[in-house]
């Protein structure tokens, strides 16, 4: 049995700006159920991040309601309810990859022992054990990222989300994560919430694909993937995976009108 935990009806969003209001979400609904992998995808500008913004409350709706595990956003928010993974790993270079990763931690006034216990269990989560003296600097930019994934699991949120963490990265780097975050949403049955410009990666990834017209942002498909969980790469070869790769492809084409 299934539950909603991410719950957006008629959510509207418009930004005013010197030059004039700027509406980036329109008309968005769409609910995600507990332990479902969600990809956004759409073009630069759609509203991919701007909603996963509205779900962790650093974004308010002008319009159309919106609800995290049955509180609003905000509320969510000070409970604790979700990670949030950014672009950038966003570590600070004067704490080492332990120090980082305790940081919510510290703020949250857990105990010393505690803090330790988590640090430890995440870090071998994310393959990164061994690594807590070191700073940041001085590991590559796919581990930095994966620190940055084990500070936003390190109080146990059950919502996991990301605003395209892998995008800077190279694709053989990209591949390798891509593999050790469904081994790492296997192994903690999170709820995530994925960002992504990349037609493989959100097919790769995910249990349901949202696919996002241009601004004003709307949902022009959401695909609900028939592929099975445990997903080696060569999966991405299959008649199936192309299948989906290609609905995705037709709805950005769609989306987007002539421009493509």
């Amino acid at each position: 049995m299934t539950s909603t935990v991410i719950q957006a009806s008629d959510l509207d969003l418009t930004f005013e700006t010197n030059d004039g209001p700027v509406h980036a979400l329109k008309d968005v609904s769409l609910d995600i159920e507990k332990g479902d992998f969600v990809s956004f995808i759409g073009p630069s500008g759609c509203g991919k991040t701007t909603f996963l913004r509205c779900i962790a409350g650093l974004e308010t709706p002008t319009g159309g309601k919106i609800s995290v595990n049955d509180m609003t956003p905000d509320d969510a928010r000070r409970a604790r309810a979700y990670g949030y993974v950014f672009q950038a790993a966003g570590l600070y270079p004067w704490r080492t990859i332990g120090g980082n990763v305790k940081l919510p931690l510290e703020i949250m006034g857990f105990s010393k022992a505690e803090q330790s216990e988590r640090v430890g269990r995440v870090l071998e989560l994310v393959d990164l054990e061994g690594f807590e003296k070191k700073f940041p600097w001085q590991l590559s930019g796919g581990m930095q990222q994966r620190a940055s994934i084990a500070r936003a699991l390190a109080f146990d949120a059950d919502i996991l989300l990301m605003d395209e963490p892998f995008g800077a990265l190279d694709e053989i780097v990209r591949d390798h994560l891509n593999e050790q975050l469904l081994d790492l949403w296997a192994r903690t049955e999170k709820t995530i919430g994925f960002v992504t410009h990349s037609i493989p990666e959100a097919v790769y990834l995910s249990t349901k694909i949202v696919v996002m017209s241009p601004r004003p942002g709307r949902i022009s498909d959401v695909i609900n993937s028939p592929l099975p969980k445990e997903r080696p790469l060569d999966i991405r070869d299959t008649p199936e995976f192309i299948e989906i790769a290609h609905r995705v492809r037709d709805g950005l084409r769609a989306g987007h009108g002539d421009e493509l």
